[in-house]
């Protein structure tokens, strides 16, 4: 099944909203990717959404709202983003696309999905991303990747007080974390707060998404970091989300 052209005008119509143009060759490439997608999904569990239409609407254009976090000015500059637990490439593959000034990593545990990222890289021609296979709490110890990126994304990996600890040890000083979100988040956006803090980050005030394609609550939560990360974070062993950071109670240092 083949994403026809008119499922693709809410795309264009909301990157609009969002101060995003896409032109017509972006607008192919994203149709690429939809079927590329679609066709893996026969053979490999990449996603649950099966209709084009959904495809572009709540994996495409929702990937795009990651941008609501960052300035006009700052979107022109050439970012250096890393995407943590990517999955079939959400959100960095869309902003690889919208973007091609940004150098976009994709990082991901599973190695069917990464190399889904590596078909989709090289089928769609994207010389500005790239695909690697690790856990982020053993790429960030590594001194190529600790503290190198401008901007971390992260997309329905964890509540965020683990989110911001597999992610905040990449970003440089001054970069940022951001996290689209739904749902009912006063706690975890209390929790994240506090996580923050001992993360050397600020959680910065909720950027909510009004996209009628998109339907439902959806906010753009994000965190500055203001020094580097304690080298003690993230924790191994799954602590991140067995004991994480900022919950009510809780004494991790």
């Amino acid at each position: 099944m083949s994403v026809n052209p008119e499922a693709l005008e809410p795309l264009r119509l909301g990157a609009a909203s969002l101060g995003v143009t896409l032109d017509d060759a972006q607008l192919a490439r994203f149709a690429a990717l939809c079927d590329l997608l679609l066709d893996w999904n026969t053979r490999v569990n990449l996603t649950a959404i099966t209709d084009p239409a959904e495809v572009v609407t709540r994996h495409f254009l929702d990937s795009l709202t990651c941008a609501l976090a960052l300035t006009p000015d700052e979107r022109l500059h050439p970012i250096a983003l890393l995407d943590v637990g990517s999955g079939a490439g959400f959100p960095g593959l869309p902003l690889a696309i919208a973007f091609p000034r940004w150098k976009v990593t994709l990082l991901e545990a599973t190695g069917k999905k990464t190399r889904f990222q590596e078909a989709a890289i090289m089928t769609l021609k994207l010389t500005n991303a790239r695909a690697l296979n690790g856990r982020a709490e053993e790429l960030a110890r590594a001194p190529e990747h600790r503290g190198r990126y401008d901007v971390v994304t992260a997309r329905a990996v964890a509540a965020l007080p683990a989110l911001l600890e597999y992610c905040l040890p990449f970003v440089r000083q001054g970069g940022v974390v951001i996290a689209p979100k739904k749902g009912e988040l006063a706690d975890e956006i209390i929790a994240g707060e506090r996580a923050a803090r001992l993360l050397g980050a600020r959680l910065l005030d909720p950027i909510p998404v009004t996209l009628p394609p998109l339907g439902d609550d959806r906010v753009i939560l994000a965190a500055r970091a203001e020094r580097p990360c304690p080298a003690q974070y993230p924790r191994a062993g799954g602590a991140p989300l067995k004991r994480p950071l900022g919950v009510e109670g809780r004494k991790d240092k």
